[in-house]
């Protein structure tokens, strides 16, 4: 396991859904951005699925996911802006457009790494993960290469490094030792993802922080950092499968 990029001026994190980078990279994108490092969001899908709560509005649910990832951000230390693609969630491609629409963000943004789920994860069940994931490295591609989509007007961009969150045979930690709460704070502002993603089945209970669903499910992040720290000797650590020939 080789640790920890030199800190990167520009970052750009591609999530399906509003959590999915926080879960991913939230640890890493705070590192960086505590050290200076400008961190950017993308996100494919609009969320509006993320529920097991068959009468929620969607239309209502991508309002409130739209405004749990900007807060995120924020919580990371970044700005607050997202890019949000807006594809239906669950129905997301790996197609043509699709693609123009990342590259055009590698482009505009000119990170000097991107970040996204592994698109090669052995048995993935949700399509969104993998279609996303396909979108990162194909849209790394097409961004790279000036013949790609030259409607774009943007000089075609190569990022110096590609990490991949979520990978069976990750080769490369990021040290969060000191950025644990940060991921955590980031992840909990996704309060309507409690029920379905954290397991904190009551809403009341993130009124109380030492409640025992919430410090449960702080335990369970932190259990995994610390697992996959302790490769290296740190103290929580995030693994990526990292691609450094782009």
């Amino acid at each position: 396991m080789e640790p920890n990029l030199a800190f990167p001026v520009r970052a750009l994190a591609v999530g399906a859904h509003p959590d999915d980078i926080e879960f991913g990279c939230g640890g890493t994108l705070a590192k960086w951005a505590a050290n200076g490092c400008e961190i950017f969001h993308l996100i494919c899908t609009d969320g509006s699925k993320g529920t097991w709560d068959p009468a929620t509005d969607p239309a209502e649910l991508v309002v409130t996911r739209r405004t749990e990832q900007r807060a995120a951000s924020l919580a990371l230390g970044g700005k607050g802006e997202v890019i949000f693609l807006g594809w239906p969630d669950g129905e997301l491609e790996s197609g043509l457009r699709q693609r123009l629409e990342v590259a055009s963000s590698i482009r505009k943004i000119r990170p000097d790494v991107v970040l996204g789920h592994d698109p090669w994860k052995r048995y993935r069940l949700h399509p969104d993960h993998r279609n996303a994931g396909f979108l990162v490295t194909d849209g790394i591609v097409a961004a790279r290469d000036p013949l790609f989509f030259p409607e774009l007007g943007d000089p075609p961009h190569r990022p110096s490094w590609l990490l991949l969150f979520e990978a069976d045979e990750p080769d490369h930690l990021e040290d969060v030792s000191d950025f644990v709460d940060a991921k955590l704070a980031a992840l909990l502002t996704h309060k309507s993802q409690l029920r379905s993603t954290m397991g904190i089945a009551q809403p009341g209970a993130m009124s109380e922080p030492e409640s025992p669903e919430v410090l449960d499910f702080k335990r369970r992040v932190t259990d995994r950092l610390a697992e996959q720290g302790g490769e290296a000797g740190f103290a929580a650590a995030e693994a990526f499968k990292l691609i450094d020939k782009l």
